[in-house]
């Protein structure tokens, strides 16, 4: 069974989850997450020239971060909604034999997929005046016991 696409470009894919929003009864946001599709993706650590350009307040270490390519813009479900960039999260990267290749190895999600939230999406426009490509730069959420 393969998994990524025979594409050079992407060959891992990943799982993309959007929420359901809801308030509790003092007013705080619940979110219930769901698997909107699976994309075919190019992912990487990002280096350390990344690491400087985030907040300079906030100590993010480069283990965190990856960066990479993804055909479609994942702030648009299938439904061809729009979320935030703060209510998309990916999880489930795979390799193009079926690996999981980011898992968490303590706390509530032991052996389980780790989750990345969306720091940043920008559209690469080719020579022809087209959106080739989105690339995104995924931050590992630091909330690993939501539910997905």
């Amino acid at each position: 069974m393969a998994c990524g696409s025979n594409d050079p470009f992407y060959p891992l894919q990943a799982d993309i989850f959007y929420p359901e929003v809801s308030q509790s009864a003092y007013g705080s946001a619940i979110k219930k997450w769901s698997r909107d599709t699976t994309v075919y993706c190019s992912l990487a650590p990002a280096g350390s020239k990344f690491k400087e350009g985030l907040t300079p307040n906030v100590d993010i270490s480069m283990e965190s971060l990856l960066i990479g390519r993804i055909k479609t813009d994942p702030r648009i479900t299938t439904d061809d909604k729009f979320s935030s960039m703060t209510n998309v999260i990916l999880s489930n990267i795979k390799d193009k034999h079926c690996n999981e290749i980011y898992l968490e190895t303590s706390g509530t999600r032991k052996g389980q997929s780790t989750i990345f939230e969306i720091a940043t999406v920008t559209p690469h426009v080719g020579p022809f005046g087209t959106v080739q490509y989105y690339r995104i730069i995924l931050r590992r959420s630091e909330n690993q016991g939501t539910e997905v």
